[in-house]
Parts: C-alpha cells; sequence; structure tokens
C-alpha cells in the first residue's frame, strides 16, 4: 500500500519565536509530512529563518515569500496554489502560534480513506474543547458556528476552524482566483464551495489551545465579513 504524503501549509506573519518549534515538531511527525511556509514578508525576520530550515532539510521545509501582508484568506490561497505545484496527496493548512497541535497532524490521515476534507473540530456534537480562551471569545466562536450551520444548510461543527486536511483534487477543483474572504470568513467560504461541489467533509476531534507567542490576529472587521459574507454564500452572491 502507498503511503500518502501531506504538505502542511503555514502561513506566517511575526512568528520567529514560533516557526523553528514548530517545524520541528511537524518534521518529527514521519516523512509523510513537508512543510509550506507562506511568509508576508514578516519584519521580525519569520521568512529568513523559514529559509534556513529550508537549507537545512532540503526536500521537506519550503517557503513562499509574499512582498506584503494581504490577509490570511490570499495566504492561504497562495500557499495551495503552490502546494498543487508538488507531488502531494493531501494539504493541510494549519496556524504557526501551535494553538493547532503537530501531533494531531498523523490522525487525519486515515480519515483523508473516507473524506474528501477533514475539519480539526473544536465543537463535534456541541462539545466545545477550546483552552485559555476568554468566555466572550469562546461564546462568540462557537455560536458564529451555530450561525453559519442554520443559515447554510452545512452539516458542520466548526465552520471556522482553521485545521484542515484537503485532497488535492478538492483544491483543483475550486477555483481558487474567485475565493474572495478573509479571516474567519475564508474558512467558512472555502467549507461552502467543497460542500457545493458535494465533496465529503468530515471532522475530527482537537483540543485548541490559546497562542504560546505573538497576540490574536482577530478584529473587529473580521468578525463583521463573516457575518454578511454567509448571506452571500447562501444566496449565490459569488464567483463560482
Amino acid at each position: 500500500m502507498t503511503t500518502k504524503s501531506a504538505m502542511v501549509v503555514v502561513p506566517t506573519y511575526n512568528e520567529r519565536e514560533n516557526l523553528p518549534n514548530l517545524i520541528e515538531a511537524i518534521l518529527k511527525q514521519g516523512e509523510s509530512f513537508n512543510i509550506l511556509v507562506v511568509d508576508d514578508n514578516s519584519p521580525d525576520g519569520t521568512g529568513q529563518i523559514a529559509d534556513e530550515y529550508a537549507q537545512k532539510y532540503p526536500g521537506r521545509v519550503f517557503v513562499l515569500h509574499r512582498q506584503e501582508k494581504k490577509g490570511l484568506g490570499q495566504a492561504y490561497v497562495a500557499g495551495f496554489k503552490e502546494a498543487l505545484t508538488h507531488q502531494t496527496d493531501y494539504i493541510i493548512q494549519m496556524d504557526a502560534d501551535f494553538s493547532h497541535d503537530p501531533n494531531e497532524l498523523p490522525k487525519f490521515m486515515p480519515l483523508m480513506e473516507q473524506y474528501d476534507l477533514v475539519i480539526g473540530s473544536r465543537y463535534i456534537d456541541g462539545h466545545i474543547s477550546v483552552v485559555n480562551w476568554s468566555l466572550t471569545r469562546l461564546l462568540l466562536s462557537f455560536f458564529a458556528s451555530v450561525y453559519v450551520r442554520l443559515i447554510t444548510g452545512m452539516k458542520i461543527w466548526d465552520t471556522t476552524g482553521g485545521f484542515k486536511c484537503w485532497k488535492r483534487q478538492v483544491l483543483e477543483q475550486i477555483n481558487l482566483d474567485h475565493v474572495q474572504s478573509d479571516g474567519y470568513s475564508f474558512q467558512i467560504e472555502m467549507n461552502w464551495r467543497a460542500y457545493r461541489l458535494n465533496y465529503r467533509i468530515g471532522e475530527m476531534p482537537i483540543i485548541f489551545l490559546d497562542r504560546h507567542s505573538g497576540t490574536s490576529k482577530m478584529t473587529m472587521s473580521i468578525i463583521r465579513e463573516a457575518v454578511w459574507r454567509v448571506w452571500a454564500l447562501r444566496f449565490g452572491f459569488y464567483k463560482r
């Protein structure tokens, strides 16, 4: 049986404190996992650190440099496009701040035999698995997923989660040039596009940990975009 491979796409902006440990932790999960760092010209030198690790681990660590910060959604789109140029079966997206546990990565692999997209879920069946969040942020995130479920009809518990594994053919069929969202709404839009294409979507439980270093990048503008974008998706006001 041929071993499947995965490219882990990690967008970065000022993550120099986390990136070295994250790269080592991902590589320890086995040779099935390679890494693509997508750096938005971080002023703290994160991109240079990524380049050093690409030299240290040739063929395992890759770097895509973008000239400016244009949002998480576009960083992932650029990373997905680059990952699709590599010979990889699956493409995994995860944060650079250890809020997503690298030790969970191998758990995606057997599930990909059954599904086309697997989401690392904080809220399966209404059970909440989040550590070190304020009650306000926790309730905001949980009820955002409830809101999306009600409006779109998607049977996904964690609609805004960013720890996901895609089969490459799903991303090949989605028109990435037409993805318009950022932040939370990017996660929702990508789920919606896979759902509308009738791909099989599954979830696996994870424990979401608050950031090790740095500050949260969630803003009110990101929240507002997610609120109205759901209606645009539901009624077909998006580029296919």
